[in-house]
């Protein structure tokens, strides 16, 4: 299964140097049956796109509770064993946990397909969504504008190989 892992730049430098994301549990993204229900019209490219974006969401996230963070947002996919990546039932429909999962393993390194990240003139619209985060989930329509607004940088992809150099 392809997970979609969310992180910081100082955890893949971590991940780089352990070998490995973890410890488990971590969270991630995926196509889970919950989200194939949300998106009833994606196809399957679509669909990873979607757990890729929300693992993005869950990056800004983990910038929001670090401020010592670089300001770009760091997805890692990896393709997992089905059995590793495990939805709770409990939160299958809530709209925020759409395609959440949680890794009962760690991570290798071996098994990461690409890296994804901000560009780093991204990171100034990233800071100030980061930083609206915590106004946005108390209902703040600005916050949330500004929160949104950071989707609307795409991601870079880079290869495993290369991040060595992003970090």
């Amino acid at each position: 299964m392809r997970v979609y892992v969310p992180l910081t730049l100082s955890w893949l430098a971590r991940l780089h140097k352990a070998g490995e994301a973890g410890p488990a549990p971590l969270t991630a993204y995926a196509v889970t049956p919950a989200l194939r229900e949300w998106y009833l019209s994606g196809n399957e490219e679509e669909l990873e796109y979607a757990a890729l974006s929300r693992a993005a969401q869950a990056s800004l996230r983990l910038l929001a509770m670090d401020p010592t963070a670089a300001r770009r947002r760091v997805v890692v996919a990896a393709d997992v064993p089905d059995r590793t990546a495990v939805a709770d039932p409990d939160r299958a429909l809530d709209a925020e946990a759409l395609g959440e999962v949680r890794l009962t393993e760690p991570v290798p390194l071996a098994k990461i397909a690409a890296v994804h990240v901000d560009a780093p003139d991204a990171a100034a619209d990233i800071a100030v969504a980061a930083d609206a985060v915590g106004a946005a989930d108390l209902g703040d329509d600005d916050a949330r504008f500004t929160v949104d607004g950071a989707a609307d940088h795409e991601l870079l992809w880079y290869a495993v190989q290369e991040i060595d150099g992003l970090v």
